[in-house]
Order: C-alpha cells, then sequence, then structure tokens
C-alpha cells in the first residue's frame, strides 16, 4: 500500500488506459463533429468524454483528473451553457425561431465537400456542459483526499498557525 491508504498502481491497467483514454477522446470528437448529421453529437460525445475522465480517476484518482483539464469544472459547464444559449437565442436576434439552424457547404481543397451547421456550436455547449457535470461529480464524490489532510502545512510548521510566515521560517530553521 501507497500513502494514505491507497492502493499500488497496477502497470498493465496504466499502460491500457492510456491508449484507451487518447482513443476515446477521438470517438467522443468524432460523435461531437458528425452528430448533427448522424446519431450523437454533444451529448453523446460529452458522454464518451466523461467515461475517458472516468478511465483517467481508476488510474490517477481525483488529483489525476484535476491534472487533466487547466479550467475548474464549473467554467467549463459555464462557459458550455453560455454557447448554447447563445446558439439558440441569436435566431430570434435575426428574425427566426429558438434554436433554429442553417447550413453552409464549401469546397475545400483537401477536404472536398464540406457542410457546416449552426448547430455545431449549440452541440459544442452540450459538450461542455456535460463533461463540466462529470467533472463536478468526481470533485463532490470522487475525491481520494480525507478532511484532515493538509498538504499546504508541513508537519513542522503544524504547531505554528498563529505565527507569521518570517516567524515560521525561523523555526523550520532550527
Amino acid at each position: 500500500m501507497t500513502e494514505r491508504g491507497a492502493p499500488e498502481r497496477v502497470f498493465i491497467l496504466d499502460q491500457s488506459i492510456k491508449v484507451l483514454y487518447q482513443s476515446i477522446l477521438v470517438l467522443a470528437l468524432f460523435f461531437e463533429f458528425a452528430g448533427h448529421n448522424l446519431p450523437g453529437g454533444g451529448f453523446v460525445g460529452g458522454l464518451m468524454a466523461g467515461a475517458a475522465v472516468s478511465l483517467r480517476y481508476v488510474t490517477g484518482g481525483a488529483e489525476a483528473v484535476r491534472a487533466t483539464f487547466r479550467a475548474p469544472s464549473h467554467i467549463i459547464l459555464g462557459v458550455g451553457l453560455l454557447l448554447s444559449s447563445v446558439t439558440a437565442f441569436v435566431p430570434v436576434l435575426l428574425g427566426g425561431a429558438v434554436l433554429e439552424h442553417s447550413a453552409i457547404e464549401r469546397t475545400l481543397p483537401i477536404f472536398g465537400k464540406v457542410k457546416v451547421v449552426s448547430a455545431l456550436p449549440f452541440d459544442a455547449g452540450v459538450f461542455l456542459v456535460v463533461v463540466g457535470l462529470v467533472l463536478m461529480a468526481f470533485a463532490a464524490f470522487g475525491d481520494d483526499r480525507t478532511p484532515d489532510d493538509d498538504d499546504d502545512v508541513s508537519p513542522s510548521a503544524q504547531g505554528n498557525e498563529g505565527q507569521s510566515g518570517a516567524e515560521r521560517s525561523e523555526v523550520s530553521d532550527r
């Protein structure tokens, strides 16, 4: 057992999840971009990304999940909600109905004919909302730290809470 009672890491599981994590994220992006024409979209893509994050949690715990994303989960969720809301109401400002979408087709040199649908930003917002919710669930329920754990205070400085930083450094230098 390692410190804090966490189980030892399994090499095969760690290596397998490194490959699976990247593959599942690519599949999630495929569902995100193909969803407006095929089954899938932001919700299914977000669920797949959430599954990848879950695998990350299995190998490294809540700390690995926190290290994966630089932005906090509530920011990811908020940006997704804002993006979806704006995409839903922009057609109203242009005289259309809520969630009315349009499509543009272009021919690109390497890709050929590409169809871009205005539902894509809405799906991207839904994707971010789902990923943000998964991250919030891991932050709320998946934390493997106990309330007594205090990583910021070293054992030699624990009895010196009422002292200033200079006084603490004098005590730790002794």
